[in-house]
């Protein structure tokens, strides 16, 4: 069995009929999209600055010093404030283009009459309003969002690759090597996660790459479990040892038998491992043990909305984009489950 074989080829048709799982796979793909490119959408840097007869590109340009505009100070340009004095001027030679919302996730913009943090306010592009240090909420939950996506493919990839490269071994061989494997990651299984983190985190400050690690380490047992039983089981099949009566190496009938032929049980799991890895960032930050500040994060802004009753708009606006996205996870599992499941999809089909 190839990777794309006709029965691969019908299963991704299984896919497409299920409307409500293809149509929240095509949101949530766009909406990934979108984050990647946030800084075009969202961001204090302007998209296309035309001043005295030249051009910018300041989002993804190189810094660009306000004495560059005439502006009497060194450090990056306002870009917003150019673009009030370029509409202010009636003989100004230029124009300045702004993302929809003219914020980047770290920048305060506080305001006498709207502390403690206002709600949204549409003539400053405060959307969704601003935290209580007067940062963008709306920036933050795009770049939050991007954050924990990385995350979790990041998380997914790592605990996959683990989990299939080990489990697959230990359902292959199986003897001594299984058995020392499956011991190791019960003892492994036993070791208390929240407690893990609480401590690193009280000896260095806590990163990406940090916090990915960690959860690497908790998280592939699972996987390896799923994959030991589905390798233990493909091992028992006819063509597997078809393959082996014909001189086929050990690599060969892994990789060209039996993962080809586990692949429903890698697919199934791939979008509940997604939201897991989106949820377990969140909690992590929600504590206070995840990412550092002033980093954009779903958790640390729910933080701010419990602690603040006046911020209630925070709290709804992270939980319902939370709720969206598990809503549309849960779709998209649902429709992989519909494809590859082997009592409707079968050679008699």
């Amino acid at each position: 069995m190839s990777w794309f074989s006709p029965q691969t080829k019908k299963r991704f048709l299984r896919f497409r009929k299920v409307k409500r799982g293809y149509w929240s796979f095509n949101i949530l793909m766009a909406l990934i999209m979108f984050s990647f490119a946030a800084e075009l959408f969202v961001n204090s840097r302007a998209i296309i600055v035309s001043y005295q007869g030249k051009v910018y590109f300041p989002t993804y340009g190189s810094f660009i010093p306000g004495t560059t505009f005439d502006f009497d100070y060194e450090y990056e340009t306002n870009y917003r404030d150019l673009k009030k004095r370029l509409n202010q001027s009636n003989n100004a030679d230029g124009f300045v283009i702004m993302p929809l919302v003219p914020y980047n996730p770290y920048e305060n913009n506080l305001k006498d009459e709207g502390y403690p943090p206002f709600p949204p306010n549409f003539a400053d592009k405060h959307y969704l309003g601003t935290d209580n240090t007067g940062r963008d909420v709306l920036a933050r939950l795009v770049y939050g969002f991007r954050i924990a996506i990385l995350f979790s493919f990041g998380l997914l990839i790592l605990t996959y690759s683990i989990g299939i490269t080990l489990g697959c071994a230990m359902g292959y061989f199986g003897g001594r090597f299984d058995i020392v494997f499956q011991r190791l990651i019960e003892v492994w299984s036993n070791v208390p996660f929240l407690y893990v983190v609480i401590i690193m985190s009280s000896i260095v400050v806590p990163n990406f790459t940090m916090l990915l690690v960690i959860m690497v380490l908790f998280s592939w047992p699972s996987m390896t479990w799923y994959m030991r039983t589905s390798a233990y089981k493909e091992k028992a099949r006819d063509y597997v040892s078809a393959a082996k009566s014909i001189g086929a190496s050990t690599p060969r009938i892994l990789f060209h038998h039996v993962l080809p032929n586990s692949v429903s049980t890698i697919v199934t799991f791939v979008p509940f491992q997604i939201a897991a890895g989106i949820t377990s960032l969140t909690a992590l930050d929600y504590l206070g043990f995840g990412l550092p500040s002033p980093t954009p994060s779903w958790g640390e802004l729910l933080q701010q909305g419990t602690e603040n009753l006046s911020s209630s708009w925070i709290v709804a606006s992270v939980v319902c984009m939370m709720v969206f996205i598990l809503i549309m996870v849960t779709f998209i599992g649902e429709a992989v489950r519909e494809a590859f499941d082997p009592k409707k999809h079968s050679i008699f089909q």
